[in-house]
């Protein structure tokens, strides 16, 4: 399976470089455009997931103990399992559904439109699963029983969270909001100041160095990555496609590929710190961790569902808001526990993404000559 994901991973980077250069010029709008800072928040918490506040400080050991990685240091690994290019696979499936899908609806083809269900419900509850898993490293003494609560809890917030777009706004910039200030209370709390934190972001250089040995899987470790990556893309870009609100699609690749990696960065940066000088994040301050992926968890958890909920028709409003959330509970904390107790892989969706892109990308190639396609617009003012 390396192989395949390997050839996907330069195929859709290649497309994203086509699509920025060829479409540079055409504007973007979905179908509820916001502001661009709200998009941002709502790309950055549905994008991401508890993994980006919970597994740095577990990955920094494995990356400084591992032969695979010595390439590097711990801080360029983390960022390139995070950060910038990966960013690459939510502008082109963005750009795809904001522009192609509309004329071609072929996400409607009975197939395709149930593996993509099937692929954004299983990537959902992957994510609680996650959340599930790393518990105890951050609470400690928490107990398999208080572990289910909480996690059937969240998933409790997140269906009611749901039931209404509103709510997808506010917990984005609130949750964006938070992970900054937590930024600021994690790093103020190890005194590194100005000078550790630069000291911290030199080291990140080196992943642009190194920049091509991301691009293939470093270990399965780093395959279990670009697969989730995979996964996540084609659910994010038909969620966040719906927000965009006038932008370029030159505008729209920086903006994906940078903004989101300055907070990852910045977070980053601050945790390797704790790890290069042996220091313990307090409890405190663990659980200010747990309470802010929780609601990135919240965030993600709730933005899939409307996806899913709206694909297959089993919305609020032919429900009814009780039984909408009943249904939608049971569902994902089901599916959930069945990720702990089957051999269920992220894996398994993430292929199932590559094999749909495959599939778009073939009947793509058959409507080549329809009349749909955005025009592009010279240097000279001539349109082609």
């Amino acid at each position: 399976m390396t192989e395949i994901l390997t050839v996907a991973i330069a195929c859709i980077l290649l497309t994203a470089l086509f699509i920025a250069v060829y479409w540079r010029d055409v504007v973007c709008v979905g179908e509820i455009p916001v502001s661009f800072f709200t998009l941002m928040a709502i790309l950055f918490t549905s994008g991401l997931d508890v993994g980006l506040v919970m597994f740095p400080l577990v990955d920094f050991q494995v990356y400084a103990s591992e032969a695979d990685y010595a390439f590097s240091n711990p801080l360029a690994i983390e960022f390139g399992f995070w950060g910038f290019l990966v960013w690459g696979l939510y502008f082109t499936t963005t750009v795809y559904f904001c522009i192609i899908e509309p004329k071609l609806k072929l996400f409607e083809i009975p197939l395709i439109k149930w593996v993509n269900d099937l692929v954004i419900i299983g990537t959902c509850a992957f994510t609680g699963f996650l959340f599930l898993s790393y518990l105890p490293d951050y609470i400690a003494g928490i107990t398999p029983l208080q572990r289910l609560l909480l996690v059937a809890l969240v998933v409790l917030l997140a269906v009611i969270s749901s039931t209404h777009i509103r709510f997808v706004r506010i917990l984005s910039v609130s949750s964006t909001l938070l992970f900054f200030a937590l930024i600021l209370g994690v790093g103020w709390s190890s005194g590194m100041g100005i000078t550790g934190l630069y000291q911290s972001m030199a080291t990140l250089g080196d992943y642009f160095r190194h920049l091509p040995r991301f691009l293939a899987p470093i270990t399965d470790y780093h395959e279990f990555y670009l697969y989730w990556w995979f996964a996540w893309s084609i659910m994010i870009g038909q969620f966040v496609s719906r927000f965009v609100g006038g932008i370029k699609i030159s505008r729209l690749l920086l903006a994906l590929l940078i903004v989101p990696s300055i907070p990852i960065a910045l977070w980053f940066s601050v945790l390797y710190h704790y790890f290069a000088t042996d220091m313990e994040v307090t409890a405190g301050w663990r659980w200010a961790m747990v309470a802010v992926g929780t609601l990135f968890v919240v965030n993600s958890l709730d933005s899939l569902m409307r996806l899913y909920t709206r694909n297959i028709g089993i919305t609020v409003q032919r429900l009814g808001n009780s039984t909408y959330v009943l249904f939608n509970w049971s569902i994902l904390f089901g599916l959930i526990l069945l990720y702990q107790l089957t051999p269920l892989r992220i894996e398994w969706f993430g292929l199932a993404v590559i094999a749909l892109y495959t599939a778009v990308t073939l009947l793509i190639i058959k409507h080549r000559n329809a009349p749909i396609w955005p025009k592009r617009r010279a240097s000279n003012g001539a349109v082609s």
